[in-house]
């Protein structure tokens, strides 16, 4: 989880800064990512994938609470 800091940082930044961030991240957790046998490397994207399949189920459980905007 992070902090209250860090999210207002995030919040602060342009999209452009947020995307570098990003690639940036990307390259240097890749091979670590990559790392292992052709099983243990589908087992990680897998698990990736469900967390970002939970990840978009809460996101729009939360949005469908929202109030209907035109």
């Amino acid at each position: 989880m992070l902090s209250q800091e860090q999210l207002e940082e995030y919040r602060r930044m342009t999209p452009s800064e947020r995307l570098s961030l990003s690639l940036r991240m990307l390259r240097e957790q890749w091979p670590s990512l990559m790392s292992g046998g052709d099983e243990r490397v589908d087992r990680k994207f897998e698990l990736l994938n469900r967390q970002n399949e939970q990840r978009n189920r809460a996101l729009l459980a939360g949005m469908a609470h929202l109030p209907k905007t035109r």
